[in-house]
């Protein structure tokens, strides 16, 4: 899922980044009247580009007129609420999968969507990958597909008491829909279909073609089984290239800051960072606990840990993030806008102060997170290996080679042995001047009229890289609206979705594909 939630973040820094910056230059720590000093200070001093930032504002755009769409949202609802139901749980050993849970999931599409059954053509592709093809009228245009995954990650056995409602339980309280999946991203997928259903009970018929393709093992990093690239490698093998791909990865976030910005942001991701998993591991004799050396293999092992934590990799504004600055900017609320039309030139100098709030370091860096760690199996016993795996989230411009680089530069010693595990590299960027798009951008602005259109590279993965191979026009949007605590549920306890942004969402979706494909 996108992290978008971490704007508020990067409006914190806006604020607070000259407060940083004067104490890591001078020293001086401020109490909170001298803080709000400096801050009136520094208002004062950029009172005289007022004129500059009355007109740095967003520029206008023609908004299409806002047409309620034929949406069934109670059957939308009782759908979704099915498939919560469905354990659909991944796992990196397809052996313990439960592929019963994922053919109810496909008969419960079966029952609730029979015109999409019986006119569109249904494949099943590797051990449970749905692909629809809804064939159009002009076969010399490019199709378009709309992507998801079927899958969820599991709930821990001792974890499942936190959760108001069971996790697989598909309850509607206190406005939600509550379960496993639900923003992650079964609301997405179910409100696919559910589109696709309306628009055949419409009459519409698609002049280009139109393919749904939906994986089964997402939430599995770097299975050699990936089911994106399973069905990726088909549509290539038959010789077919995409116009576009729509999958998850952005939303339309209900941003309210007091007296700063009051926006709904369309986050539309156009590209993701890298992943790759290396281990990291030192050989030594073991022994007894009793007679220990003045470095075990784990204490040793522990230096190398620390050196890569306290040596990250470089920060770099991206043209993709001054970009995001600079539209945030434009949409701040006056007077706030006179501190934020400085934003966009300011960030080189803010970057250590940026590098500094976790969330918004992931913009303009390569990531570093010691995950696992092992050692001796018994309390009394000397470890004759010691191992640590790293998790490297890899900024565009870096590759798995420049980590590999980075590690054995920063570590420093030759007993640490460096082993790749798997990863993959940083997307592609999609362009932004693409009718696919524009497309997202002027329907969802229709249905939501104070937004503002954000593209930006996403934090996590999706199954969409492995669609490079068709297409280089990817986009990453989930048209819900939600408050960014919601976002942040996702494969936690008591994920849930809330119920009023279904229509919102179903709307979209016909609008988006009667814009593309009608």
């Amino acid at each position: 899922m996108v992290l978008l939630f971490i704007i508020p973040d990067c409006i914190k820094i806006l604020f607070s980044g000259i407060y940083a910056l004067l104490k890591e230059r001078t020293g001086i720590i401020m109490n909170k009247k001298t803080k709000t000093a400096v801050l009136a200070g520094t208002g004062a001093l950029l009172a005289g580009n007022a004129v500059y930032a009355a007109l740095h504002k967003p520029k206008k755009k023609e908004l299409m007129p806002f047409e309620q769409e034929n949406v069934n949202v109670q059957r939308y609802t009782e759908v979704l609420q099915g498939a919560i139901r469905c354990k659909t749980v991944s796992n990196p050993d397809e052996d313990k999968m439960d592929w019963g849970e994922f053919e109810k999931l496909h008969k419960l599409f079966e029952e609730k969507y029979p015109l999409i059954h019986s006119k569109l053509k249904k494949e099943i592709i590797g051990k449970a990958g749905l692909v629809f093809f809804w064939e159009g009228k002009d076969p010399s245009l490019q199709p378009i597909a709309l992507i998801g995954h079927q899958d969820v990650v599991p709930v821990p056995k001792e974890k499942v008491a936190d959760w108001i409602h069971p996790p697989f339980s598909g309850d509607i309280d206190d406005g939600c829909l509550w379960g496993r999946g639900t923003t992650d991203m079964k609301h997405h997928v179910v409100a696919v279909l559910e589109s696709v259903e309306t628009l055949l009970e419409d009459g519409f018929e698609p002049t280009r073609s139109v393919y749904l393709c939906f994986g089964y093992n997402e939430e599995v990093v770097d299975t050699e089984k990936n089911s994106a690239t399973i069905i990726a490698n088909t549509l290539k093998e038959r010789g077919i290239e995409l116009e576009s791909v729509l999958d998850e990865g952005g939303a339309v976030l209900d941003l309210k800051v007091p007296a700063v910005i009051n926006r709904q942001v369309m986050g539309i991701g156009i590209a993701e960072k890298g992943y790759c998993d290396f281990e990291i591991s030192i050989d030594a004799k073991g022994g007894h606990s009793a007679a220990p050396p003045d470095h075990s293999a784990v204490g040793e092992l522990a230096k190398a840990i620390t050196r890569l934590e306290n040596h990250q990799f470089k920060a770099r504004i991206l043209p993709e993030f001054s970009r995001v600055a600079d539209i945030l900017s434009r949409n701040l609320e006056y007077p706030a806008r006179l501190v934020g039309a400085h934003l966009k030139p300011l960030l080189s100098v803010m970057k250590p102060v940026i590098t500094k709030i976790p969330p918004a370091a992931t913009f303009v860096r390569t990531t570093t997170a010691v995950t696992m760690t092992s050692g001796s199996p018994q309390a009394n016993v000397l470890p004759q290996k010691a191992t640590a795996t790293i998790n490297f989230r890899i900024l565009p411009g870096n590759t798995i080679a420049d980590v590999e680089k980075h590690i054995r530069k920063v570590v420093k010693n030759k007993k640490v042995n460096v082993r790749f595990i798997g990863g993959n590299e940083p997307s592609n960027i999609s362009p932004i001047d693409t009718d696919s798009f524009n497309a997202i951008d002027k329907v969802c602005s229709s249905i939501h009229r104070n937004s503002m259109t954000v593209p930006f590279i996403v934090m996590g993965g999706t199954d969409s890289r492995h669609y490079q191979i068709v297409t280089d026009q990817i986009y990453r949007f989930s048209p819900f609206l939600m408050k960014p605590d919601y976002l942040m549920l996702g494969h936690g306890t008591n994920e849930r979705v809330p119920v009023d942004c279904f229509e919102g969402g179903l709307n979209f979706f016909k609008k988006y594909i009667k814009t593309m494909a009608g």
